[in-house]
């Protein structure tokens, strides 16, 4: 494995109806940083992700996780390493059952029934979804949901989880439970949010992007709190910032 985890090097991305995404995007996060990317809506931060196991590939530039350039051919190799979780659960959970959903990845891996037990009773056990093995995703809360959703990638083991507005539409309890196990995986982290707060929790670096560009990286306490980056980029400071400076 090389020193650095990820790298995008001069990555440039525009969706079909010409829109540009991504453009000259460039940055390393090495191994076991947790790392927040923020920014406004249309900076390009969900197409960034989309990019980290292949679901997009780059019109031009490059991607390195690890020591694999993503191309078509190392795409299953990188998706063993990133496990993405998406911002609207619904788009993961698919399966009859939420034991079904957990156990989808490492059976497509092709991991033995016997370790994929094994992997989704700890999956489970580690978001607190136990009891819930045995019911359909469809039936369970949001906060349920997301956190079946990550069971669903952390059931893979991989060595980096990519996680899209995880605290989108959660209940304030939901989403302190999310912060909690957040801060319990040990491995690289890489979270877009809009929730400055949550970053500010979870993320020791926080990288901001604009029109598909760093325009931002830095420490995460030192970046959300300088109030006229975050105004010149359409943010405002987090709220737990705020009602100190009041």
């Amino acid at each position: 494995m090389s020193h650095h985890i990820v790298e995008f090097q001069d990555v440039h991305f525009s969706y079909p109806d010409g829109t540009i995404a991504l453009n000259g995007l460039s940055f390393k996060i090495f191994h076991g940083e947790s790392v927040g990317i923020v920014g406004a809506n249309g900076a390009g931060k969900s197409t960034l992700l989309m990019h980290m196991n292949g679901y997009l590939h780059p019109a031009s530039g490059r991607i390195h996780v690890g020591d694999f350039q993503l191309d078509s051919r190392t795409c299953q190799e990188i998706r063993k390493k990133v496990g993405l979780v998406f911002q609207n659960p619904d788009d993961q959970l698919f399966m009859p059952t939420v034991y079904e959903d957990v156990a989808f990845g490492p059976l497509n891996l092709g991991v033995s029934p016997e370790l994929v037990k094994e992997s989704v009773d700890q999956a489970l056990a580690t978001v607190g979804c136990t009891a819930l093995k045995d019911k359909p995703p469809h039936h369970l809360s949001s906060g349920q949901k997301s956190a079946v959703a990550i069971a669903a990638v952390i059931a893979m083991h991989p060595d980096i989880l990519v996680m899209d507005e995880p605290a989108s539409n959660l209940d304030p309890k939901s989403r302190r439970k999310l912060i909690n196990l957040l801060k319990c995986f040990e491995h690289t982290k890489i979270i877009a949010s809009h929730d400055l707060d949550l970053i500010l929790d979870v993320c020791r670096r926080c990288i901001l992007i604009r029109e598909g560009r760093v325009a931002a990286d830095g420490p995460t306490k030192e970046l959300l709190s300088d109030k006229a980056l975050l105004e010149e980029n359409n943010l405002e400071l987090p709220l737990s910032m705020q009602k100190c400076g009041a």
